[in-house]
């Protein structure tokens, strides 16, 4: 039977190699259609999880998850049963270095331990954002030792991940995808393949078209953001302009204006690292990705900014920096998420430590503890206690759940980096906001 049959009767087989952020939601879609699906992870804690029925992913809804998992979705901690998956997806973090140069360790050893099962008819979907020619490059030259010939032995396509965390319209089944295979044939794989999940695709010539396109939607993201930060160093340099009255009053044209916001800086897996994954690729060829570093940096120096803000109010403080009562809140990386990859939260906290803070608490309802980047730490409550003993709070992430108007009436000093406290009427004096143009 061909794989478009297999696929077409839900026969086909469905292993999904990383069951992170992007790897379990595509296995719950699958399992949820009805595909048998495998999930793969080298967590045995992850697994152990979800053949025990628990999802540990807050962007999946949990009567999805329990429909995949009474529908047979199980994972396991090796490659063992690969050889049973007819379409085969890699979803493995691409980190960088201390270096900030691409590490695509995690891809390569997927595919070397994919490759000894590799048999005709199997479709290999490389998700996890990388640079142009990863598959081509790296990902195919592994799997063509075992010996069978991409686009008529096997397939193999590249199909970048989109994920919003939190966004409530747009997910993983109604979000439109790109698949660029390595021939026409692999293309028409993936495409069918996805197409059981997700309701529409966008075909392109090749993987390096769907590879670099991957880091244009984060890059663009990067670079704007990068733009109103700065604008709103420069605001607070000049005085008497807010920044965020600006962004709002430009988003009133219909056109040729999308709205970007200042912050304490980016996180999350992608935006913060891409441009430095293709301005290391870009040097291979004699050429600078400039104005894409610049706006790299920037962002990351907004953590720098806002330890310097927080120096300034303790300063005014009868109270030393060291022995301040500092409460920060929210560390995950954006609004109503779980996750703190490259959280700038968790850098400011760093950065105070590093210069003699003792006494940091913080809150956040989706993260429970941090034991990440040098930091080991509990949430706290929220209370109005909690926050009047605090001789300074810092919004870091603009949660939804925080009561603003509760934590501005109970605070002595806050420091927002989020304007999260926009719709806060009275207590405008407690508050000193990133980009107001009254730093």
């Amino acid at each position: 039977m061909s794989l478009q049959e297999k696929i077409n009767n839900k026969t086909a087989c469905i292993g999904v190699v990383g069951l992170g952020y992007v790897g379990l939601p595509i296995a719950v879609e699958f399992a949820r259609k009805g595909f048998k699906t495998i999930g793969i992870d080298l967590s045995q804690k992850k697994v152990e999880s979800l053949n025990q029925g628990e999802n540990y992913i807050l962007d999946i809804k949990e009567h999805e998850f329990q429909e995949a998992y009474n529908n047979g979705f199980r994972a396991e901690s090796n490659y063992d049963r690969i050889g049973e998956c007819d379409i085969i997806y890699i979803c493995v973090p691409t980190p960088f270095s201390a270096n900030k140069e691409p590490d695509i360790s995690y891809i390569t050893s997927a595919a070397t331990s994919i490759q000894p099962h590799l048999r005709k008819g199997q479709l290999v979907i490389l998700k996890s954002t990388t640079f142009p020619n990863t598959t081509e490059g790296y990902v195919m030259p592994i799997l063509d030792k075992s010996g069978l010939k991409v686009g008529e032995d096997y397939f193999l396509a590249f199909s970048p991940e989109r994920i919003d965390p939190g966004n409530k319209k747009w997910n993983t089944s109604n979000t439109p995808i790109v698949v660029g295979g390595v021939t026409d044939a692999c293309t028409e794989a993936a495409c069918l393949a996805n197409l059981q999940i997700i309701s529409q695709v966008h075909r392109v010539s090749s993987p390096k078209v769907a590879e670099m396109e991957k880091l244009l939607e984060n890059i663009f993201r990067s670079v704007n953001i990068a733009l109103v930060n700065e604008l709103a160093l420069l605001c607070d340099r000049m005085g008497g302009i807010n920044m965020w009255e600006v962004v709002e009053a430009a988003a009133t044209k219909p056109f040729g204006f999308m709205p970007f916001f200042p912050g304490p800086g980016i996180g999350g897996h992608c935006i913060l690292i891409d441009p430095y994954y293709l301005a290391w690729q870009a040097r291979e060829y004699d050429f600078q990705t400039k104005f894409i570093t610049l706006a790299a940096e920037t962002n990351e120096n907004m953590p720098f900014y806002v330890r310097d803000m927080i120096w300034r109010e303790i300063a005014k403080m009868p109270v030393t920096f060291e022995n301040a009562k500092i409460l920060v809140l929210g560390v995950a990386f954006k609004q109503d998420v779980d996750d703190i990859r490259h959280s700038p939260a968790l850098r400011i906290i760093q950065l105070l430590k590093k210069e003699g803070a003792k006494n940091i608490q913080y809150c956040d309802p989706y993260v429970p503890e941090v034991h990440d980047e040098g930091i080991d730490m509990v949430a706290s409550e929220l209370t109005p206690e909690l926050i009047s003993l605090a001789d300074l709070v810092i919004i870091t992430t603009a949660h939804s759940d925080f009561d603003y108007e509760m934590i501005a009436a109970n605070a002595k000093r806050i420091v927002d980096t989020r304007n999260a406290t926009k719709h806060v009427k009275n207590y405008r004096d407690k508050i000193s906001l990133l980009g107001d143009g009254k730093q």
